[in-house]
């Protein structure tokens, strides 16, 4: 390592010295960096606080020109609903008063536009929602009036008319301080319109019962928005009006509540709730009823003004809080201003004392670069333990210097770290790689030993082909494990396809690659296939996740895997019925898939490599793949293979492809033995006229019964293959078997005898090829 320049070396050009940023400079900019972002945050808070001060006054000059005519209208309209009401009843109310109510009703309805549409345009504010909604409905005022002369529309249509009237009027209020940001004054100013709601619940109870006339019937519609104004004025009052009215406030209610009226109010209430009766015609109330216009009349003067009293008072609440933000912005100003000289003068006391504190931790940086860390980094290459001592420890200082020391400990600490774990990654490489010899070499023993068990037991006996595939089976299971190894080492799978592959012959090739493959139940489309540069690639992906499903799945069960098309390319489904999983083992198994550990964790996994296999696939491949729980309970891997790696299948025309076996000669033994073991078994090669053994993930391995024969041999069986010393492979059995007496009629199904017959053409046209490499 070479050694760092002390500050100030000779060689340094003066062009470099003019660029590089003293550090007192640096601190300075430090500063003024928080300093200006400060004064901005300031800055946009006075803004904030004066926009918010100019709304609430310009609030409170709308609510000071509006208010008063807006309650006046709604007295005039609730003491209009309940005329109009009692007229329709039948009950005794003469022209000219109707006529007196509504024209005191126009003048309310005037005054209040004028003061609307004054106060906006004074405070330069457009026609807000809702006084526009409410000026709207004052426009149809005249054909409800009309309407109800005519008596036309019904009763409760037309009283809702002055209802919705009334509920728009409170709305004003209640969107009067919609720009406030005071929750003091928002709660101040819903207790108002609370108030307001109590007071117009009980002027509509006044209507309804007007609108029973002096019969004194009702309709169930109207007893139920009776009884509902009692429950609603009832309990927001005692919910949101009373905790929260101040005491002298409260008091002021509390005396309208103990008048005669108020209490001659609430015992008709109940007597009208508890001691109606339910007759044919309507509900039929007591004659008590006919108390509550008196009653009503002598408190609900009183309740307006004092309803009138509140709003006023949140008015004033209002602009007093608007001088307090303005109050508020000028301390802001003053308080930053002091601010910023203090931060001043706290960077002049500072800077010399952090230059000097830095220039020894400079000395000691240096001395430990060019001395200690080398001695130790060549300790560690020699595979010596380090003793801490030696290396820089973490003081635990708070201020600046003392963490600037304790950051450069910590790097040390972290390169030292590092070449130990390179270290332990080469071990576990090693592991790793033991591992997997371990593995493909229990695989050739079985293989060699069912080899043997079947040449010893069954000799030329037809169910030596059974046991030749179960033979192969563990050989591509052997070949499987290679391939991981070389997977995970970087390396990539060969793939001898030159043609596109049909998805279901994939799933097909897939679930051969698996030891208990009779499981395996597939649902695959044919019109699509796949790339053939990416067969071996996909199949091997697939094959490891149907492994995985079997093993970790009850041996009775079955493995569904499913293949269908997607907006995103092509979907493959694999369910197992295997036990429960947690959600955390899912996410710990779905990052196995998304990244690609270092080899210290591949030792620390080598006998569960299968999902990290998958995860370098997937990624060479640009494919997804997602663990999750089944709907039934088990485990559901799902593969989406991109449109880049799809081809359409080609339709295959009558005459065009047949088999080969029949005109291809049988390689010299020698040839054979210079062959992969996997190569000649897996091909399944047999010559024309006899029927491979199928090796279908969807059922038991068995001989299935010979196509009628068309050879020229006579009726000689295929010579078999035996394993040849060293070459762990099978060479043919050449004794022949008897003749055959009978030929079983072939019950296979048009599927299945077309599926077989292209596992036997793959098989051959694959030995072909190799032969035809090796060949020079």
């Amino acid at each position: 390592m070479s050694p760092i320049e002390p500050e100030g070396a000779r060689g340094q050009s003066t062009t470099r010295r003019r660029r590089t940023l003293r550090l007192r400079t640096l601190l300075i900019w430090l500063a003024i960096v928080p300093i200006l972002a400060m004064s901005a945050q300031v800055v946009m808070t006075a803004q904030r606080l004066v926009h918010q001060s100019e709304n609430l006054h310009a609030d409170v000059a709308v609510g000071e020109r509006i208010d008063v005519p807006l309650t006046k209208l709604m007295v005039k309209v609730q003491a209009e609903r309940t005329m109009t009401a009692t007229r329709w009843a039948g009950g005794s109310v003469a022209d000219n008063e109707l006529r007196e109510r509504r024209v005191a009703t126009d003048r309310a309805a005037d005054e209040f536009r004028r003061s609307a549409d004054g106060a906006l345009a004074a405070n330069g504010r457009e026609d807000e929602r809702y006084v526009a909604e409410l000026k709207h409905s004052l426009a149809d005022l005249a054909a409800f009036r009309e309407r109800a002369d005519s008596r036309r529309g019904g009763v409760e249509r037309t009283t809702g008319y002055y209802s919705d009237l009334v509920d728009r009027i409170i709305r004003v209020y209640q969107n009067q301080f919609s720009h406030a940001e005071d929750a003091e004054l928002i709660q101040e100013s819903g207790v108002v319109v609370t108030m307001f709601t109590v007071s117009e619940m009980v002027a509509r109870e006044t209507t309804i019962l007007a609108m029973a006339g002096p019969s004194r019937r009702l309709s169930s519609s109207g007893f139920a928005e009776f009884v509902n104004s009692v429950g609603t004025q009832r309990y927001q009052y005692d919910e949101w009006v009373a905790p929260y009215l101040p005491t002298e406030d409260r008091a002021d209610y509390d005396r309208v509540f103990a008048s005669d009226g108020w209490k001659t109010k609430v015992r008709i209430e109940d007597a009208v709730i508890s001691d109606h009766q339910n007759t044919a015609s309507g509900i039929k109330l007591p004659m008590v009823a006919d108390a509550w216009r008196g009653a009503y009349d002598k408190f609900a003067a009183r309740l307006a003004a004092l309803d009138a009293k509140q709003a006023r008072t949140v008015l004033v609440h209002a602009d007093a809080k608007a001088t307090q933000l303005e109050t508020e912005v000028i301390w802001l100003i003053v308080g930053n201003g002091a601010a910023l000289l203090a931060v001043a003068a706290v960077i002049v006391l500072t800077t010399r004392s952090v230059l000097r504190r830095l220039r020894g931790l400079h000395q000691r940086t240096v001395a430990i670069a060019e001395e200690t860390l080398p001695d130790v980094v060549a300790r560690l290459q020699r595979g010596q333990s380090v003793d801490d001592d030696a290396l820089p420890a973490v003081s635990g200082d708070q201020d600046e210097v003392g963490r600037i020391s304790d950051a450069f400990a910590r790097v040390v600490s972290v390169s030292v770290d590092g070449h130990a774990q390179l270290a332990a990654e080469r071990q576990g490489f090693g592991m790793f790689a033991a591992g997997i010899a371990s593995r493909t070499g229990n695989l050739v023993s079985r293989q060699l030993t069912l080899t043997d068990e079947l040449q010893d037991t069954f000799g030329h006996d037809e169910e030596l082909l059974a046991g030749l595939m179960r033979s192969d089976q563990l050989t591509v299971g052997m070949r499987r494990q290679v391939e991981n190894l070389l997977i995970l080492a970087g390396g990539e799978i060969p793939d001898p396809h030159t043609e596109p592959m049909r998805v279901a012959d994939l799933l097909r090739e897939a679930a051969a690659e698996v030891e208990d493959f009779r499981r395996i139940e597939r649902q695959a489309l044919d019109e699509i296939s796949v790339a053939p540069r990416v067969i071996s690639e996909i199949s091997h992906l697939l094959a490891e996740l149907l492994d995985n499903a079997t093993r970790f799945s009850p041996p009775q069960s079955k493995v569904v895997v499913r293949a269908e098309l997607v907006t995103d390319g092509l979907l493959v489904d694999i369910e197992d019925r295997g036990p429960r999983v947690t959600a955390a083992t899912y996410e710990e198994m779905n990052g196995r898939l998304h990244s690609a550990p270092p080899y210290s964790v591949l030792a620390e996994n080598a006998h569960r490599l299968g999902l990290f296999v998958v995860g370098h696939i997937a990624e060479q491949l640009g494919a997804t793949v997602t663990l999750r729980r089944s709907v039934y309970g088990g485990t559901s891997a799902v593969v989406i293979l991109s449109e880049e790696l799809l081809v359409p299948t080609e339709p295959v025309r009558a005459g065009k492809e047949v088999p080969r076996a029949a005109a291809t000669p049988a390689p010299a033994p020698g040839t054979l033995n210079e062959r992969k073991p996997e190569l000649v078994l897996h091909a399944k090669t047999a010559p024309a006229g006899c029927r491979t053994p199928e090796r279908s993930p969807e059922g038991p391995v068995e001989s299935k019964p010979p196509l009628p024969s068309v050879t020229r041999d006579g009726d000689a069986k295929p010579a078999l293959p035996e394993r040849v010393p060293q070459a762990h492979i099978a060479e043919r059995l050449r004794a022949p078997h008897a003749p055959e007496t009978a030929v079983d009629q072939d019950a296979a199904t048009p599927e299945e005898v077309a599926d077989a017959w292209a596992d036997y053409e793959h098989g051959t046209q694959t030995v072909e090829e190799e032969l035809r490499q090796d060949q020079p």
